[in-house]
């Protein structure tokens, strides 16, 4: 009896050019390191429990590698406490906040809206 196993694809939604620039710029930042660091990329890679071919995509910023495996790199090369600085000046949430027009965490559930729809739909009357 044969298996047949069909095999899809991975898909990695698009990013916009300036966060895929951010990213390019993230990996020649830890390729610089490891080099100033005189490390191969074999040593790197076995330290941060990844292939050759993955640290190879870290240093070109790939987006579909996972944030954790950046973090692991990072701490091989003792950069690891520069993983506080991502967002950490939150300008627009301040902005926001400060303007009072923060987005609700949820919508409201549907009965209350419905509830207070048929509320404001009945006369007022005193009874």
């Amino acid at each position: 009896m044969r298996i047949i196993l069909l095999v899809m694809g991975k898909t990695t939604p698009s990013l916009v050019p300036r966060v895929a620039r951010l990213l390019d710029g993230l990996g020649a930042h830890l390729k610089l390191a490891r080099l100033r660091r005189k490390y191969s990329a074999e040593t790197v890679a076995q330290r941060a429990g990844i292939t050759r071919r993955t640290l190879t995509k870290v240093e070109q910023g790939d987006p579909a590698v996972a944030l954790g495996v950046y973090a692991r790199v990072m701490q091989v090369l003792r950069l690891e406490d520069d993983l506080a600085l991502l967002a950490k000046d939150d300008e627009l949430g301040r902005k926001l906040q400060d303007a009072g027009i923060l987005a609700k965490l949820r919508a409201p559930k549907r009965d209350s809206v419905a509830k207070t729809e048929i509320a404001a739909a009945q006369p007022q009357g005193h009874g």
